[in-house]
């Protein structure tokens, strides 16, 4: 996602919920502290035609109670459920060595062992057991791998290119397959 001047935004947090009748916001937050989520100035929407200047109220189990200007009754809040909110790239700070924000990573080639391309980055997920990149094909399959320095060695952020190594059962067509055949 652009900002309104094509800055590239980052999205920090979502929207779960109304917290009661007030008009707080339950935010599930993709900080690495749930409380910077309201540091980096005001939120936008996803398609950068709302701001939200935020103040915490309260804490939840992976993200925060907040109120949000213009918001004041249970109502308004719950009709915000689900919305994506954003802050412009060059408010964050940079990440640490081998840390990448999951917008950084969207868009760039992946190569194979040998530096063949193989696709594009098309999403970044966590499932809960760790992130997972999704490659597109130039054919439009899609491929999820782990995001584990075992299989995704190289990040070259400059170059806009990651290098997937994936293990030999995985390449040979996978795993039990391969195995029952043999």
């Amino acid at each position: 996602m652009a900002g309104g001047r094509g800055e590239p935004m980052v999205c920090v947090a979502q929207v779960a919920t109304a917290h009661g009748v007030r008009g707080a916001l339950k935010l599930r937050c993709f900080t690495e502290a749930p409380e910077n989520v309201a540091a980096y100035g005001p939120l936008h929407d996803e398609q950068g035609n709302r701001l939200f200047e935020i103040r915490i109220v309260g804490r939840t189990n992976g993200g925060v109670i907040a109120m949000a200007e213009g918001i004041g009754d249970r109502d308004a809040a719950l009709a915000l459920r689900g919305m994506r909110l954003y802050v412009p790239r060059s408010k964050l700070p940079e990440p640490a060595e081998d840390e990448f924000y999951h917008e950084d990573l969207i868009g760039l080639v992946a190569e194979d062992a040998s530096g063949r391309p193989i696709g594009e980055v098309s999403a970044v997920f966590d499932f809960g057991a760790g992130d997972v990149l999704e490659i597109t094909g130039a054919d439009g399959k899609q491929e999820l791998v782990p995001f584990t320095r075992a299989v995704v060695p190289t990040v070259d952020l400059a170059k806009g290119v990651v290098r997937i190594v994936l293990p030999e059962a995985v390449e040979a067509g996978g795993g039990d397959e391969a195995e029952a055949e043999s």
